[in-house]
Parts: C-alpha cells; structure tokens; sequence
C-alpha cells in the first residue's frame, strides 16, 4: 500500500516541476518583446550615424548616394566604385571593408579610430551594403 502511495506522489511532484520549469515567467514573456524592440531602435540608431558618417567622410568622393559620380573623383582623376552595383562588394568580405575603410588606400584617407569606433565602421559596412539594395528596390518600385 505505501508503494503505490510513494509512486503516484514522486510522480505528482515530477510532473509540478517539469510543468513550472517549461512554462516562461510572465515577467520574462513581457520583456522579450520589449527587448527586441529596443534593440531594433540601437539598430536603427547605428545605422543612422553610419549614414551621418558617410554623408560627412565619403560622400564628397563617393557620391550621395554611392555611384562614385563626383565632380571631385573626377577632378582628382579617380574611377571610383560604384556601391550601388550589387557586383562591387559580392567578392569582398566585410572585415576587407572594415579593413579598407580603417586604413585607407591610395588617395583615399583612413577612417581612424578617433573619427568613428569599431562599431560604427561595422555599421558604416552594412550600410554602404545597403545603397546596392535601396538601388534594386527604388528599380522594382512601379512608376507612376
């Protein structure tokens, strides 16, 4: 009799902490959403100073919106890429760019660390990424 007893209250107590250690705390469910939230408005933050830091360091030379078109590339002589064409960073990693914008090359200046941190040339790469992107989407958009 007292095996049977024992039995169905080991697995009482078994089945109470299982259930509890699945279930998500209610505290903990209502801050996931909020913390995806907030990391979506540090996303959107860097990726605002990364286009403040081309508008101010590249975009004299790499144009507005990326093509490499400028009076000043020309005037200086200089072909340079176009970042709105996809094929330009297709065989080139991020850290090459991370790597090419820290250092500089030829007659283009280093971007050094006193004028913008690791994190914000990393964010600086996603978006010279996305000007290729934003040019595929403003073609695919109908006109009117």
């Amino acid at each position: 009799m007292l095996k049977p007893l024992l039995f169905v209250s080991a697995v009482v107590v078994f089945g109470i902490t299982a259930s509890s250690a699945i279930a998500p705390r209610p505290q903990d469910a209502a801050q996931a959403p909020a913390a995806k939230k907030d990391a979506g408005k540090a996303g959107d933050k860097a990726q605002a100073r990364a286009k403040e830091i081309y508008a101010v360091d590249c975009a004299i030379c790499h144009g507005e919106n990326g093509n490499g078109k400028t009076d000043l590339a020309k005037d200086m002589g200089l072909t340079l890429s176009d970042f709105t064409d996809a094929k330009t960073f297709a065989a080139k990693s991020d850290q090459d760019l991370f790597k090419l914008i820290r250092d500089g090359k030829d007659k283009m200046p280093a971007e050094g660390i006193g004028r913008a941190k690791d994190d914000e040339l990393k964010n600086l790469v996603i978006y010279l990424r996305s000007l290729s992107k934003q040019t595929a989407d403003d073609a695919a958009k109908p006109s009117n």
